[in-house]
């Protein structure tokens, strides 16, 4: 049972936003510890993670030239179990960054009950601008320098931002030869044809498009018709989509970090996608329009999908958004001043530990079959994410309506009460 204080106002600042992303998340968490009455010694191990791993990764180049990129690896909390998160490759990625998505990751599988700690790493690079060759030589150097951290029962990477089952294929290929035999359960998101799962490729958005649905059921909301705006048309932004169109939803509007498309009439998700493969951006769709990225939040619809960067929804464009639900495809994509924004104009936010919490339920379905060597269907894999996102939105939307608080408060009250308990049953070493 949860322990609730009583301030309904426990953890809310002025509305100063956050210093950085790791802020972000900091507010986030002590905003339930307050309401939870934790005390200050468990804050400080859930404030801190537990490891931080920066390492210099110097990668040879087609040209000859030896370029040096930078990469991290951070596990933030392992009370619950091995740790468990993305890898990902883009230019912007800081150690702050990784630091906030291990803290959300720990979340994200306690409020689902995956018995896995949060953990994330990624690597400052362009993956577009490098050969497949080049990207091939960085990932194994990278993998090699985090072997010191990584293993089946120590921490389980998986695919994120711009990496993908290739990617981890390199990954297992790397540790297996060091250790002398396969290790399947060294990463998940993997091809099948070497131990990867039925379903993950399309994992995070199935469970973006399921949360959509509990959303409505609640709201009163018919799918049939409703309109969606997707931001960030990647694995999570497309699948969603094309989903969400197979229970009636009509897409008027997507956008990637290159272009836009437009039309109030309709948008076939599965053609944009072929659009989007063929041009390298959604944005030129035939017979839809561009729109800024602020008309994009502020277009009049019912579901907003925010699949892209972190801080998308900020205290300066929450106040435009017309939809009646924001379903958080991306990790943080929404700042807490824009949360209390968006909750005084009576938006539902479904928050990202749990709209996009289905790529680590299939990570852990894989981890299962990898380490079991037996391997399920389909049917079995969709049945049962859907049943445990299902679940984790009932239990949440619960507690929402008990304490009235909005759903991301309700989830973090529920993923750090379970990571308080753990801590407590534990104990400390020595």
């Amino acid at each position: 049972m949860l322990k609730i204080q009583n301030d309904p106002t426990a953890g809310h600042d002025s509305g100063t936003p956050p210093a950085s992303i790791y802020g972000m998340a900091l507010e986030q968490f002590q905003a339930a510890a307050d309401r939870l009455g934790i005390d200050e010694g468990i804050r400080r191990v859930l404030s801190t993670p537990k490891r931080e791993l920066t390492v210099a990764i110097p990668v040879r180049m087609d040209d000859g030239e030896v370029r040096v990129f930078r990469g991290y690896r951070v596990q933030h909390n392992l009370s619950r179990g091995p740790g468990k998160g993305g890898i990902r490759y883009h230019p912007d990625v800081t150690l702050d960054e990784v630091k906030a998505l291990a803290m959300w990751m720990t979340w994200k599988c306690a409020i689902t009950g995956i018995p896995y700690g949060g953990a994330k790493g990624g690597v400052a690079c362009d993956p577009r601008g490098m050969s497949e060759a080049e990207l091939e030589r960085m990932t194994r150097r990278y993998a090699t320098e985090i072997s010191i951290l990584i293993g089946p029962d120590r921490d389980i990477p998986a695919p994120d931002m711009n990496t993908d089952g290739r990617i981890m294929a390199w990954i297992m290929d790397t540790i297996s030869m060091h250790g002398g035999f396969t290790v399947p359960g060294i990463v998940t998101g993997k091809p099948v044809s070497i131990g990867g799962s039925l379903g993950r490729v399309d994992a995070t958005g199935r469970g973006v498009m399921i949360a959509v649905r509990e959303a409505a059921a609640r709201l009163g909301m018919d799918l049939r018709g409703a309109r969606m705006v997707v931001q960030g048309y990647g694995n999570v932004g497309s699948t969603a989509a094309r989903l969400l169109a197979q229970e009636g939803c009509v897409l008027i509007a997507a956008a990637d970090s290159l272009g836009s498309s437009y039309y109030e009439g309709g948008i076939d998700p599965n053609d944009l996608g072929a659009h989007e493969r063929s041009t390298g951006t959604v944005g030129g769709y035939p017979g839809s329009e561009p729109v800024s990225p602020r008309e994009l939040m502020s277009l009049p619809c019912d579901i907003l999908i925010p699949a892209a960067l972190e801080a998308q929804i900020r205290g300066d464009n929450a106040a435009g958004v017309r939809a009646r639900v924001v379903v958080e495809g991306a990790n943080g994509p929404t700042t807490p001043e824009a949360d209390r924004i968006l909750e005084d104009k009576g938006v539902m936010v479904v928050p990202d530990i749990l709209a996009n919490a289905g790529g680590v339920v299939v990570s852990y379905f894989e981890w299962v079959q990898d380490i079991q060597r037996y391997f399920w269907d389909i049917g079995e894999i969709n049945q049962k994410m859907d049943r445990i996102i299902a679940d984790s939105f009932a239990e949440i939307f619960a507690i929402s309506q008990r304490e009235k608080v909005d759903l991301r408060e309700a989830a973090m009250l529920l993923a750090v009460s379970r990571l308080e308990e753990a801590i407590k049953v534990r104990g400390l070493y020595p």
